[in-house]
């Protein structure tokens, strides 16, 4: 995939430091943002704005810009209405998972996805695990479990929403690496959050769950737009295509410190010891996984 870096600032784009730094800030609001919007609108329908809020912004750049190009749409329109799924079904758990348990939590407990990735990658796409890649996993198994089932209906309910969230967008990730490849950047991201607007718009239809935000949410929803969906989603891409893919993965376990910190800021929660303890071994077993795989690599 490429990627529109020539319209971003070239002295931005080369301080990895700060495009780092910014991937993690940006990425460490997601559960934050769905934690506001959670008292203002269904989580369904707070997922529908967010996403065709970024739409709008995303088909304003691409025309004054000149990129967008709707055979794009058609030639893979399967491709884009399976991503737009899963990712809209990731979107909703996620938002759903805050009315349970806080976005501390909520956030070690997503750095699972990485183990559903390594998954996908073993029966999918034909991937090799080592003796230390299998240990990583047993202590990310380990960690999930831990946090999941801590006293309490609603833990375990908010844990299986951030778990289903987690492995679709997993799910998505392995489709996007397999299908999504020859589709430039900026046409694959556009119909990306478009496809996903659009099935998100059919659900909140056929629910009978519409809603017009108040004026608050409407400030938070473009904030989430702006910073949730643009802005972090292409520092993602921007990073894994200028670093090792593990290096990435180890990076993105960092976030939910930096989530931690803003659930106390905001809402002053903090995840309990137990759920503390697990997303410390969820963690590692992370960061073990992806140390293995690029142990393996150097040694091809």
């Amino acid at each position: 995939m490429s990627l529109p870096t020539a319209s971003l600032p070239r002295r931005l784009l080369d301080n990895a430091p700060l495009v780092v730094f910014f991937l993690l800030l940006f990425d460490s609001f997601h559960l934050v943002f769905a934690r506001l919007l959670a008292p203002l609108l269904p989580p369904l329908v707070a997922s529908f704005y967010v996403m065709a809020v970024a739409t709008v912004q995303l088909a304003v750049g691409m025309a004054w810009l000149g990129q967008l190009r709707w055979s794009v749409l058609w030639e893979h329109f399967w491709f884009f209405a399976a991503v737009g799924g899963l990712v809209g079904g990731a979107m909703v758990f996620s938002y759903t998972s805050m009315t349970y348990i806080d976005p501390g939590t909520g956030s070690l407990l997503a750095r699972a996805s990485t183990i559903f990735s390594i998954g996908f990658g073993l029966v999918w796409l034909r991937e090799r695990l080592n003796a230390l890649g299998w240990v990583g996993t047993a202590v990310a198994l380990v960690g999930v479990v831990i946090i999941s089932f801590q006293p309490g209906d609603f833990w375990q309910l908010g844990a299986l929403f951030v778990l289903g969230s987690s492995f679709m967008y997993a799910l998505h990730a392995a489709v996007v690496k397999r299908y999504g490849g020859e589709i430039d950047f900026a046409n694959f991201f556009f119909f990306r959050v478009l496809g996903t607007s659009v099935i998100l718009l059919a659900a909140v239809l056929g629910s009978g769950s519409w809603e017009w935000p108040n004026t608050a949410a409407w400030l938070i929803l473009l904030i989430t737009a702006t910073v949730d969906v643009v802005l972090s989603r292409v520092l993602y891409y921007l990073v894994l295509r200028r670093i090792e893919m593990s290096f990435h993965a180890i990076i993105l376990t960092l976030s939910p410190a930096i989530t931690i910190f803003w659930s106390w800021l905001f809402f002053n929660q903090w995840p309990t010891w137990q759920g503390m303890g697990g997303g410390l071994l969820t963690i590692a077993g992370v960061a073990l996984v992806t140390r293995s795989r690029q142990a393996r690599k150097d040694r091809v």
